[in-house]
């Protein structure tokens, strides 16, 4: 029998920061880059002294990336091997030029993934990056924000398009979210049934009903819980609680003056006891 093909691994962008300034900055920009599985960043004439101790320090288990990253004299050096770069700005800019939002941004990254890297590329933190920098990169990406705060920290700029690249070349459900421990079947509606009956008892209880319809509270109570689509185990929980409170009263000697037909606790059919989940 003949396996099938697995779908090609795709490889992540570069991360490419340019004349950074705050080292905190670049360790939290390493840090995300490694949360999204980028494995390489490049650092173009960086302001900050670059301290790998340090930002490790900062940024736990990135030591891999670290090991890994390189420091280039100039942007045109750094992404000389990359054949499609896109560039993070806040700006609106004059000139005519492509520009995306991050998922688009991250898209056109994964599909001109291959052999060769792309790339994406940040700038300083108080400026940006500049014109003739720009002019370097095919495509600029813009993260919207409030218009009166567009300023974004350069780690966070970073993340969010490294992220938006790890579900363009991943797909949502890849890594699967985690299961619950143990499946729980939906509540059925004898136990529903249950559940009402005793929250109108410990409602009556407490007297709830006193300037109200029961009626018309029950109604209410049911549509919610309808609309919850509680399991078993919730419902057992929430049944729980509606008992105690009537024990509560019990014990304290408080006389409770239910209706007829609540006063005694129900049981499901065939003697199972009513907490069970």
């Amino acid at each position: 029998m003949i396996e099938p093909a697995s779908a090609p691994t795709l490889a992540p962008p570069v991360v490419v920061l340019v004349g950074t300034q705050d080292l905190v900055n670049l360790a939290g920009a390493i840090r995300l880059a490694k949360n999204f599985g980028v494995q390489q960043v490049r650092l173009v004439a960086p302001e900050a002294a670059v301290d790998p101790w340090r930002i490790e320090g900062i940024a736990h288990q990135t030591a891999d990336i670290v090991a890994r990253m390189t420091v280039h004299p100039t942007l045109e050096d750094a992404i000389a091997d990359c054949v499609y770069t896109v560039a993070l700005t806040a700006r609106e800019r004059a000139a005519k030029r492509k520009t995306m939002r991050p998922r688009a941004g991250a898209a056109e990254l994964t599909s001109r993934s291959g052999a060769e890297p792309v790339a994406i590329v940040a700038g300083r933190e108080d400026a940006g990056l500049t014109n003739a920098e720009l002019d370097r990169c095919q495509a600029l990406v813009t993260i919207p924000t409030a218009p009166d705060h567009r300023s974004l920290n350069l780690a966070q700029a970073v993340g969010i398009l490294c992220y938006e690249s790890w579900l363009a070349r991943n797909g949502e459900a890849r890594p699967p979210l985690k299961p619950p421990r143990r499946k729980a079947q939906l509540a059925p509606s004898g136990r529903l049934e249950l559940l009402y009956r005793d929250w109108e008892r410990s409602l009556w209880a407490i007297e709830f009903f006193k300037s109200r319809r029961s009626e018309v509270v029950m109604r209410s109570v049911r549509e919610l819980i309808h609309r919850a689509s509680l399991d078993a185990r919730e419902a057992a929980l929430l049944r729980s609680m509606a008992l105690e409170t009537v024990h509560f009263l019990d014990r304290r000697g408080v006389q409770v003056d239910l209706p007829e037909e609540l006063r005694d606790i129900g049981r499901l059919p065939g003697g199972e006891a009513p907490l069970e989940g």
